[in-house]
């Protein structure tokens, strides 16, 4: 396994040079060159100081130049400083926006794949009767709902009229008159107990999984899961550190939760669907039949033969909602006015902000090649086959 991992990595840090490449000669081949007219038409610089900005950002050297320096400095971890912001870093903007993304669309991932995974499995294993048809209509009809319309819809209703949900951004800034530390740091507060409690509980599930005893893995799990429940407990309610930060994070997660509702309506009936599809298909096979055959509870057959070879493919479209988790999504990050990398990479792509443009960008890469190199492990757990292969 070590040797394929390692395989997969090589390959990818290939990739993402390559992907680099692409988006570097791309944003530069845009048309206009709106830095330098910022400095050069700029009434407030004199033309000294504009040329020699010019200069300091590298903007008089030929293409093949910038290239290579900038590929340097990539790789030595200094994205430059921000043309539209001059002269802050682009690694402080970003460390701004991104934990702003992450806590929000991670949720929402989570919440989306794991209702559509459920609503998908429900529904194929009921085929014909009540229930499949109601659900399948209502969940294709939010589906194919204009989202920006449905969006304002729930904003007019639960934030304005029922007044159950906050409205404003991200935070109330009532509450942070008197912080004692930045949105930022609880961000990354939230985001770092988000990616703990989802590498426990997926080692969690990976290592149950070698339990022969149905019983004895279910108690295992349950009792790992409510350990972790303990913990976050403790943390939030009982310690120090977390206890300071529970209000804050209390806010933040309250303006979170019509964001959340809502995309999670839109997205998951495409997961459902398709876990729909994938189980009809799998319910096909000789060896759905065959543990039939042997007298397996229904249960045992939906939820341990077929529904765990359909998870699968829903497995591989997780590559290219983890990808979208970084952009944030503009439409969404626009309509409930919450400040992260869509509107990032918008506003740069827009100024041509190459710097910050292709920063934004190379972390959408990244994110891509992460969950594909992490659909890859889960696939040689999910399937034998490919653990003996190692294809």
């Amino acid at each position: 396994m070590m040797r394929y991992i390692a395989r997969r990595t090589a390959q990818m840090l290939v990739l993402f040079v390559i992907f680099l490449t692409l988006t570097f000669l791309l944003l530069t081949a845009l048309p206009g060159d709106t830095v330098k007219q910022r400095f050069a038409t700029n009434p407030n610089i004199p033309p000294e100081a504009a040329q020699l900005a010019i200069e300091r950002l590298g903007l008089d050297k030929p293409l093949w130049e910038q290239y290579t320096s900038y590929m340097w400095n990539f790789f030595r971890g200094d994205f430059g400083f921000s043309f539209l912001q001059y002269p802050r870093p682009v690694s402080d903007i970003i460390l701004e926006r991104l934990p702003r993304t992450l806590v929000l669309f991670l949720t929402v991932l989570v919440s989306y794949y794991i209702l559509g995974f459920m609503a998908g499995k429900f529904i194929a294993w009921r085929r014909g009767r009540k229930g499949e048809h109601a659900i399948t209509i209502g969940s294709v009809f939010l589906y194919t709902v204009f989202y920006p319309w449905f969006a304002l819809m729930l904003i007019w209703f639960f934030a304005f009229y029922a007044d159950v949900v906050p409205i404003n951004k991200f935070l109330d800034p009532q509450e942070w008159v008197d912080a004692p530390f930045s949105s930022n740091h609880v961000f990354m507060v939230i985001f770092g107990v988000m990616l703990l409690s989802g590498i426990v509980a997926l080692t969690l599930w990976i290592l149950s999984r070698r339990i022969r005893d149905a019983a004895l893995r279910k108690r295992v799990v349950w009792m790992g899961y409510g350990a972790l429940a303990v913990v976050m407990v403790w943390f939030w309610y009982l310690s120090d550190f977390g206890s300071a930060r529970r209000l804050y994070a209390g806010d933040i997660l309250h303006h979170m939760i019509l964001p959340v509702v809502t995309i999670t309506l839109i997205s998951f009936a495409g997961i459902m669907l398709l876990t729909r599809s994938s189980m009809l298909e799998t319910m096909r096979e000789d060896f759905i039949l065959t543990a039939r055959a042997k007298g397996l509870a229904e249960k045992t057959v939906r939820d341990r033969h077929a529904a765990r070879t359909a998870l699968l493919p829903v497995t591989t479209s997780l590559v290219i909602a983890v990808a979208t988790v970084i952009d944030g999504g503009i439409i969404t990050e626009t309509v409930y006015s919450w400040p992260g990398m869509g509107e990032l990479l918008f506003t740069s792509v827009v100024g041509q902000d190459l710097n910050l443009a292709i920063a934004a960008f190379s972390f959408v890469g990244v994110m891509a090649m992460v969950g594909h190199l992490v659909v890859d492990i889960l696939y040689m757990f999910l399937d034998p086959r490919i653990r003996v292969t190692g294809e």
